[in-house]
């Protein structure tokens, strides 16, 4: 799976496939090789458009979920992309949920899989620590139901983040702007459909926080798997992506 990142401006991405837009939006320690399954499988019917979130580029002051909003809704405007089914994991659907908040003009449908933005647990009051890389593979493998899903290249992309001590803080300041920024009081505004997609093994945003999500947001349907951690995506690509069919089918143009 080798992509092509393109450059329009300030901006890179991978743009594959034609049709509505699906966009996705990944995680604190998210990367490509997280939506592999998700790329191939749906560039077949749509346009999958996947922004490279500035997490660890942006000056402090804007390393914040609402500076990552601002940048994805530049992103947008700057390629005029409409109808877009908009899909975050993690912090990016934390980031998904501010824009359609605040922007939602664009916006046909959200998808939410393992987002933070009511409740989660982060990796640790001691986290991050840095040069044990043993220590990091224990942290990563929590993310998953399965452990070995932690590969050697996964571990070693996360402990290369945690040695620099530069990325350490703005992974900091993106972690606690993520806690102090709740929507708890703001979902109900949410009228597109939403799709949620969790883990029913989820321990970073355990199952009631879906159930918390499908509660407070009014046209939404909520989807668990078994045996799924944080990335059900990455873990459980196939039972996501037929989810994700029967979502789409549904709420984009009849084909």
């Amino acid at each position: 799976m080798d992509y092509s990142i393109q450059q329009d401006g300030k901006f890179k991405f991978i743009e594959e496939g034609e049709g509505e837009v699906l966009m996705l939006l990944h995680g604190l320690f998210g990367a490509l090789s997280n939506f592999k399954d998700l790329i191939e499988h749906f560039k077949k019917t749509h346009k999958v458009v996947v922004p490279m979130l500035p997490l660890l580029e942006m000056d402090l002051l804007h390393t914040s979920v609402g500076g990552l909003q601002k940048f994805v809704n530049k992103f947008i405007e700057h390629r005029n992309y409409t109808g877009i089914h908009l899909l975050g994991n993690s912090l990016g659907g934390h980031v998904g949920l501010v824009h359609v908040l605040k922007k939602p003009e664009r916006i046909k449908s959200l998808i939410l899989t393992g987002s933070s933005g009511l409740f989660e647990n982060g990796m640790g009051d001691s986290y991050p620590k840095r040069g044990d890389k043993e220590y990091i593979r224990n942290k990563t493998a929590l993310t998953f139901y399965d452990p070995a899903m932690a590969t050697d290249e996964l571990v070693d992309e996360v402990f290369e983040i945690t040695n620099n001590r530069l990325k350490v803080i703005k992974i900091i300041a993106l972690a606690k702007s993520a806690i102090r920024n709740n929507l708890g009081e703001e979902l109900n505004q949410i009228k597109i459909p939403t799709c949620l997609i969790w883990g029913k093994n989820d321990t970073i945003t355990p199952p009631f926080v879906g159930e918390e999500f499908h509660k407070l947001i009014p046209n939404s349907e909520l989807h668990f798997i078994d045996k799924c951690g944080h990335a059900p995506m990455m873990e459980v690509p196939h039972e996501f992506n037929r989810i994700l069919d029967g979502f789409l089918l549904k709420v984009g143009q009849p084909v």
